[in-house]
């Protein structure tokens, strides 16, 4: 059960599964409230965020700590460690996670809350290894992150004054006791061993129960941590209590929705009780029980007359219902409270010509994902803030995507992520955390596995977001059981037969068993898929060019395979691709000094994890733009490359439609300041990628592609109608002189793709290096779209430095930009230099004669920008 559903019913309260600033305040208006409003319920509640101290068990000094939170954050904020980002202080970090810490705090009971027949401890989540005691007994020990810990402990309390205390055992020194007792190491490739201290023999993550990515990946340090990182609280209950309300949806019409409130209720014994539940505090269904001792599943069929539809960002408005459940006995009462969405949604797999598509049907209308992969916005979790996942869901819906996958090497996120995506019609395509790793098959650690898959999927499956559950994140196709010693990562070479037997044994045993078990009996309705990618038929696995189920392609970037391979790489449905880039200066100076301003130092190398990564940037930016002169110069060039790259891959994976029905870029976000796959960089600076995210996710699209001496001309639509259109195509050198035009009566279909016309490229321009193709589509009086084309690569333009004149007007909060100019501006970036805030479009082409209109919000409303600054391709060499 979660917290924040099990409060859901005050709308005061929202989520408290992450950290907020004003703990104190907040807590102290949660408990008053509640007292207020729920004087006759069978719940109170304590929340344990205040009084807390921490320490090194070695040690006598306690320190002031924050919960939730973790240790480094609390070493942090007491002076003890530097800011862990910064430059490479991060190597000077790793003895953290070698010691054992400790926690403790106090709480006051009084005789009316010690009345109540069961007072529990629970713990949202612990990170990871902990002896838990309460008035120094010992009374719990946990081993898992993933999973809520819930003892009734009021055996152990006494009225009046208790101590609580948690002792964290070192993650490191467990994990290599776990190590040992396997007998061989498991391989884990992003575990950073050596980094911390240890051998490249000594991989201890796969082990435990934790977030992957604490312990490296090829864009994240290693930061691992310990501590109490979601709430903890005392909950007293008397008579009865609701462990969990599920609202499954039983069949969905125009005309009606058909529901059943499945609630389970414990009760401390024979009781005749009333249930009810009610629809947005409206129409409530009522319905006489008798609970018996012990749990009791209640199902309360009701139903929605003329429900409104949840839909995807794009093709409608995301509908919520409140459904509250109220369950009363003896004069008392208790409240649970959701949020649904109504919506028929299922992955379509079904047999053609090319093998077997791969596609989210929603509401009966297929729909190409247009999506981006999401990791931990933090290594340090609490200060992953509420504000933190509005920035991201906002940049989500701004950038035209309907889809998020939660990558399965980070943590199972806070509730307010999914009620974001739910309330702004983004898709969860989730993974289990599991990532690039073999994971041992011993009792304890299947036993753990399950209890965590089973909490997780009840936890998450009232939103309508979630779209899938997915085993784990390519470990399928590292180990290639079906295809020994071609197209594995090598890691099988490193085994004997018993071994490999055993390992094998352990991922068929967690992936097509148990969790599939979870999703089956407690989320039916949801799909699961047990590896990305994976295929439903193995025997034809390909990670490329997957004809049966989704695909990750790394031609691009891992295989140096230039761009242009993007569109002979298409698979069904493509989970992941992408290409890094350096955050640009402003961000760089935030954790670099002047003298460290190049990419080879030991700084920005510290800052880039990916051990090809300088040189690939460096390869592509040759193969497709001129040498920047300088460093700002270069991290300019290598965001427009990055956009360049990933546009191609967009519009490739679009015009592939049907056969391939999703594009989900890697990644949205970074954990901390560094060069990466990121389309937006860990301070949320959008990068060139983000802006071109949101123009290649467009509801319509035009979309040209040149081969040889042929141009191809598609429109891509995801409107549901069709559309009467006419398409304006013209040629113009850089001075914004027209060539040629031609207009096509364009008809363009309903959710797909329209082939309007394929030229050769020879007679639409004689110069291909000093001219482009501008295209607008038309509706009626009305651009619905517009395109720029080059036909040739950026390093081959013969650019003429732009004279671009520039107006700034204050408008209301917001600062609106003018500009012209006298010839083509490619890629032109725009910055207020040290002013915070984003602008409704950047790196973009600026066309000779035509006025160009952006907003600018800044952050600091009272910060005035003073002059901009203009950088464009043919400034960068």
């Amino acid at each position: 059960m979660s917290i924040s559903k099990y409060y859901a019913n005050h709308s005061l309260i929202g989520q408290i599964t992450t950290f907020l600033p004003n703990r104190l305040l907040y807590t102290l208006f949660f408990v008053f409230i509640f007292q207020c409003m729920c004087a006759q319920n069978a719940t109170d509640i304590i929340m344990l965020s205040s009084g807390w101290q921490m320490r090194e068990v070695s040690t006598e000094k306690w320190m002031q700590a924050v919960v939730p939170g973790c240790v480094h954050s609390d070493l942090l904020r007491n002076n003890v460690i530097p800011d862990p980002y910064y430059r490479t202080n991060e190597k000077n970090l790793q003895w953290i996670d070698k010691k054992d810490w400790e926690y403790k705090t106090s709480f006051t009971i009084s005789d009316k809350y010690y009345k109540k027949e069961h007072i529990e401890l629970i713990f949202k989540g612990l990170d990871t290894f902990s002896d838990v005691y309460l008035n120094n007994q010992k009374v719990l020990s946990t081993d898992n992150m993933f999973r809520e810990w819930v003892l009734d402990s009021k055996t152990f309390l006494h009225v009046g004054e208790n101590s609580l205390r948690i002792h964290f055992r070192s993650p490191i020194t467990i994990g290599l006791e776990l190590l040992k007792q396997n007998g061989f190491k498991l391989f884990s490739p992003n575990d950073q061993s050596e980094n911390g201290g240890l051998t490249k023999e000594q991989l201890v993550s796969p082990f435990i129960r934790k977030a992957p990515y604490h312990f490296g990946w090829d864009w994240g340090p290693r930061f691992v941590t310990s501590g109490i990182w979601r709430p903890a609280f005392i909950r007293a209950w008397t008579g009865f209590k609701i462990m969990d309300f599920f609202v499954q949806q039983q069949s969905l019409t125009d005309n009606l929705a058909v529901l059943n409130g499945q609630i389970e209720i414990q009760s401390t014994k024979s009781q005749k009780g009333d249930v009810e539940i009610s629809i947005n505090e409206k129409e409530t269904i009522k319905k006489s029980v008798f609970l018996k001792i012990g749990i009791n599943q209640i199902q309360i069929p009701f139903e929605i007359k003329k429900p409104k539809r949840w839909w995807t960002n794009g093709l409608g408005k995301p509908t919520l219902y409140s459904i509250k459940a109220t369950v009363s006995a003896n004069q008392m009462i208790e409240r649970q409270g959701t949020e649904i969405g109504l919506r028929t949604l299922r992955l379509v797999q079904k047999p053609d010509k090319a093998g077997h598509s791969f596609y989210f049907e929603l509401n009966g209308i297929p729909v190409f994902a247009k999506g981006e992969n999401h990791i931990p916005n933090e290594m340090f979790l609490d200060r992953a803030t509420h504000e933190v996942y509005d920035w991201e869901i906002d940049t989500a819906v701004k950038s035209n995507l309907n889809m998020l996958r939660v990558w399965g090497g980070g943590i199972y996120e806070d509730d307010y992520f999914y009620q974001l995506c739910d309330r702004n019609g983004i898709l969860v395509w989730q993974d289990f955390m599991f990532a690039c790793a073999m994971y041992p098959g011993n009792d304890k650690f299947l036993n753990s596995v399950t209890q965590e898959a089973d909490y997780q999927v009840k936890r998450l499956r009232n939103h309508p977001s979630i779209a899938l559950w997915c085993g784990n994140n390519e470990i399928d196709v590292a180990w290639q059981n079906f295809n020994q010693g071609k197209g594995d990562w090598g890691w099988k070479k490193a085994y004997n037969e018993q071994q490999r037997t055993q390992v094998w044994s352990a991922y068929d045993t967690i992936f097509n068993k148990i969790l599939f078990k979870a999703v089956n009996a407690l989320s039916p309705q949801t799909p699961y898929w047990q590896s990305s990618p994976s295929s439903i038929i193995p025997k034809t696995h390909s990670t490329d060019t997957n004809p049966n189920g989704d695909a990750h392609y790394w031609g691009v970037w891992g295989n140096k395979h230039p761009f242009e391979k993007y569109a002979d790489n298409i698979g069904r449905f493509m989970s992941e691709y992408g290409f890094q880039s350096f955050p640009e200066l402003e961000t760089v100076k935030k954790y670099a000094l002047p003298s460290d301003y190049d990419i080879e130092s030991e700084v920005m190398r510290h800052h880039q994890r990916s051990s090809i990564g300088n040189a690939n940037i460096k390869e592509y930016m040759d193969m497709y733009y001129r040498k920047p002169i300088n460093f700002e110069k270069f991290l300019y060039v290598g965001q427009v490359l990055q956009a360049y790259g990933i546009k191609f891959a967009i519009e490739s994976h679009r015009r592939a439609m049907p056969y391939n029905m999703g594009s989900l870029v890697w990644q949205i976000n970074d954990c901390w300041p560094v060069a990466s796959w990121s389309s937006s960089d860990y301070f949320h600076r959008w990068k060139a990628l983000q802006y071109e995210i949101k123009r290649s996710f467009e509801p319509i699209i035009i979309s040209v592609f040149s081969k040889s001496d042929s141009t191809s001309i598609s429109i891509v639509s995801d409107k549901l109608t069709r559309i009467s259109a006419q398409l304006e195509i013209s040629t113009c050198d850089f001075s914004g002189k027209v060539l040629q035009t031609q207009f096509l009566p364009v008809i363009v279909n309903p959710n797909g793709v329209t082939s309007v016309s394929t030229q050769q490229t020879s007679k639409l321009t004689n110069n291909p290096n000093g001219t482009y193709l501008s295209l607008s589509l038309r509706v009626k009086d009305q651009i619905v779209t517009k395109k720029t084309y080059f036909f040739t690569q950026p390093k081959n333009l013969t650019l003429t430095k732009p004279n671009i004149i520039t107006k700034i007007e204050k408008k209301n909060l917001s600062w609106v930009v003018s500009l012209k100019t006298d010839y083509l501006a490619k890629d032109l970036y725009l910055n207020f230099p040290g002013v915070e805030g984003s602008f409704s479009d950047n790196y973009f082409d600026l066309i000779p004669g035509k006025e160009r209109i952006i907003t600018f919000i800044p952050k600091d409303k009272k910060m005035l920008p003073s002059s901009i600054e203009l950088i464009s391709l043919v400034d960068s060499y």
